[in-house]
């Protein structure tokens, strides 16, 4: 706050101290109908008094928000106005300046325009040294945007997230800072802060994987969102080979081996969560690409109803996890959510009563009160090593990341046979092809048709933005009805879902409980669509049933079912 001594006195009072032709604050204030004439002079009156501007007394009161206030500053100056939804914050930038001079400034660079111009977001446009400042710390051109207090806290809170990312020692199993490691120069700075940066913005817009791809001496940095792959950033020619370095060195890699496949893990800490990366480093002809897989072992596991699935559907899945023994499988394609359909199933029979132990690559969530095994291929504990010791620990339940092969499979299969309830995944398309998927990797078909309870498909779309989304009246027949017109909502972009017009994601799902006549299809190796007759008949509602009563019910759209379901 200033002093009455050395405060300029409130912009809408003292006009002669603004440049030619700029507009006072309260005038556009009450022009752009944020707050009314009455309130504004008000406030004037105040500010004059107590030495202070016109904008922090109408923030202080209440009459203004501060993106309102951001609004009408980014007018007054001429300027673009961004939320803190708009902006990606652009990791080439970001490195640029440190979070000390960054915070000094009050100033957060976020992206690069015409590989010459720095954009800056800034909460106060007045402060001209500010750009002088940027302009000699980074020696490029700076265009300001404006942005509100909060959200610059905010970007400020990510930059401070980049200079003091743990990154954890897989064999000592601590934290370990970076800027410490004895092995690296003062050239590295740069490399290390740039892949920082683009790790810290993936976990905090939610990033499910980041693509490093070679682009003719570039790396081109794209972050999968929701299930879609979006441009992030660009790594310049001069650090694009360091970055996979730098990468390889995090994941305990070979950064001399360029020519064969690696793949590894990296453990963060970000604000006190812990954050699992795996790590695929692959030789293209361009040039050496890494994906990295987020998983945030930290976060609370969500439960099948904030999934989405069905009142219905999960009375008959329920029904299936409270039976003693026997086996659920969650099937479908890479990326589908079936990891997590598993967790919230050990989330529904979890008790005091019984045992539950997991074998998993990797442990994507850590569960109190349950027994979590981390696959490790480099010492020798597999699925079926493990799965093999698990059953001689007398579980109540079981939980198998994946069924890979024969020997995973039968164990999987006996476990179900003699007093356990097992939980698994396996890629197949769809729920009635799931048992002849066994079947084809060596089990017995009457085994497996004793074995199993119910199998679930799913497959994840994204939700439409309840912010932009449109009304539309369509044909029934679209969204699965026989007669009339039914009103459905369309996608449309905005700024809270970054112009997609979707934000979020839900399960679509079919739910097969194995009935007698199901097993008896099973046991004579009857075809997946005589199978999946029979379960509809019984009461299974398939994918696209699911995904159709989605879109009448306002969640999702038609053209994100067809994405999703082809």
């Amino acid at each position: 706050m200033q002093t009455p001594a050395s405060a300029a006195a409130p912009d809408a009072v003292v006009r002669d101290e603004l440049p030619a032709g700029r507009a006072r604050i309260g005038d556009i204030v009450v022009a752009l109908g944020f707050s009314d004439r009455e309130t504004v002079e008000e406030a004037a009156h105040a500010a004059r008094e107590i030495g202070e501007q016109i904008g922090q007394v109408l923030l202080e009161r209440g009459a203004i928000t501060t993106d309102q206030f951001a609004t009408a500053m980014a007018r007054r100056f001429g300027l673009e106005h961004r939320r803190l939804e708009e902006i990606n914050l652009d990791a080439s930038a970001a490195q640029l300046v440190s979070f000390t001079a960054a915070r000094r400034m009050r100033a957060v660079p976020i992206g690069i325009e015409n590989d010459h111009t720095l954009v800056v977001a800034v909460a106060s446009p007045d402060n001209y040294l500010v750009l002088e400042d940027m302009s000699m710390f980074t020696g490029m051109q700076v265009k300001q945007v404006v942005v509100s207090q909060e959200d610059l806290d905010a970007l400020l809170k990510r930059l401070s997230v980049v200079d003091g990312e743990l990154f954890e020692d897989e064999a000592a199993n601590e934290p370990r800072t970076l800027d410490e490691e004895q092995f690296e120069s003062p050239d590295d700075a740069p490399t290390i802060k740039l892949v920082r940066s683009i790790v810290s913005e993936a976990v905090d817009r939610g990033v499910s994987d980041v693509h490093f791809a070679p682009d003719e001496g570039t790396l081109t940095v794209r972050f999968r969102i929701d299930g879609v792959m979006v441009d992030a950033a660009r790594v310049p020619r001069s650090q694009a080979a360091a970055v996979i370095s730098r990468i390889k060195i995090l994941a305990d890699l070979d950064i001399s081996e360029k020519r064969l496949p690696q793949d590894g893990r990296i453990g963060i800490v970000i604000d006190g969560r812990r954050v699992d990366i795996r790590v695929a480093v692959m030789p293209l002809v361009g040039g050496e690409s890494a994906v990295l897989r987020i998983l945030d072992a930290g976060r609370s596991p969500l439960s099948l109803n904030d999934l989405g699935m069905s009142q219905a559907d999960l009375s008959r899945l329920s029904a299936a996890l409270h039976r003693t023994q026997g086996g659920i499988l969650a099937t479908g394609p890479t990326g589908s959510g079936k990891t997590t359909s598993m967790y919230a199933m050990i989330e529904m029979v979890r008790s005091p009563e019984k045992t539950l132990t997991t074998i998993e690559d990797p442990v994507e969530y850590r569960l109190s009160g349950v027994n979590q095994i981390q696959v490790s291929e480099r010492s020798g504990l597999t699925f079926a090593t493990g799965l093999r010791a698990i059953v001689r620990a007398d579980p109540d339940v079981i939980m198998v990341g994946e069924i890979r092969d024969r020997e995973s499979a039968h164990i999987a299969v006996e476990a179900a046979l003699t007093g356990h309830l097992v939980l698994s995944t396996l890629h197949t398309n769809d729920a009635p092809s799931a048992p002849m998927r066994l079947v084809d990797m060596g089990i017995e078909p009457y085994m497996v048709a004793a074995a199993m309870n119910c199998v679930i498909a799913q497959r994840l779309a994204r939700r439409v933005c309840p912010s932009c989304r449109r009304a539309a009246l369509v044909s029934g027949t679209l969204v699965g009805l026989e007669e009339g017109e039914v009103e459905v909502f369309e996608a449309v972009g905005c700024p809270r879902c970054r112009q997609t017009g979707y934000r979020g994601r839900l399960g679509l799902y079919e739910v097969m409980i194995v009935t007698d006549e199901i097993r008896s299809l099973i046991v004579s190796r009857a075809p997946a669509q005589d199978i999946r007759r029979v379960a509809v008949e019984q009461g299974m509602r398939t994918l696209r049933d699911d995904g159709l009563a989605k879109v009448r019910d306002s969640e999702t759209t038609v053209l994100e079912i067809e994405r999703v379901l082809g």
